[in-house]
């Protein structure tokens, strides 16, 4: 007795026409769909993506795309093999884009959150005090050492515009600033 010859299986009709069939609302060609496409839309994302709970998500989420827009598929510019894997693709980079997104935008707070605060206030009322310091210090010095620093520093004046400007020798107003920077390091209690 020879063995009956196995039943051939009804030839599964290709992805552009499930297309055309899920897009008048055939679940039963979306099923089709789904069990023949679903492995290699997750693998292209699972590529792209590494993570894969994220994959799954995404790959579900194509797939609705498939079911809602399978009208706007054109066979003319290409096989639906290649406009779902297209959608795939899509999608996931689109994810990668916003996960980074997403994470440079944490970064940034992050940073700002860290960053200490510029207090205006505190800063010009520190600066005040220390210049009513350095104005009481200065009136420790004696006229001629007051006028010589007041001039250099103040003013802008190299040694031998001040010794011009108070008709007085070079050495002379050397002397009297390096005895006034001292008088004047010692009031402020600054250290060398």
């Amino acid at each position: 007795m020879r063995n009956a010859p196995e039943p051939v299986p009804p030839a599964r009709p290709p992805l552009a026409e499930l297309l055309t069939q899920v897009a008048r609302g055939d679940e039963r060609a979306f099923e089709d769909i789904y069990d023949r496409i679903s492995p290699a839309v997750y693998g292209l994302i699972r590529r792209i993506l590494r993570d894969p709970a994220q994959s799954q998500e995404v790959a579900q989420e194509v797939l609705v795309e498939v079911w809602r827009s399978a009208c706007r598929y054109d066979e003319h510019r290409g096989s639906a093999h290649a406009w779902i894997m297209t959608l795939a693709h899509r999608r996931a980079v689109d994810r990668v884009r916003s996960e980074q997104a997403e994470s440079d935008r944490q970064a940034r707070a992050a940073a700002s959150a860290n960053a200490t605060p510029y207090d205006q206030v505190s800063e010009e009322a520190t600066s005040r005090l220390e210049s009513e310091r350095v104005q009481r210090c200065l009136q420790t010095l004696t006229e001629l050492q007051r006028q010589s620093v007041t001039l250099a520093y103040y003013g802008g004046h190299t040694y031998r515009e001040v010794a011009k400007l108070l008709s007085a020798p070079l050495g002379t107003v050397k002397t009297r600033m390096r005895d006034g920077l001292i008088r004047l390091r010692d009031c402020l209690g600054v250290e060398w």
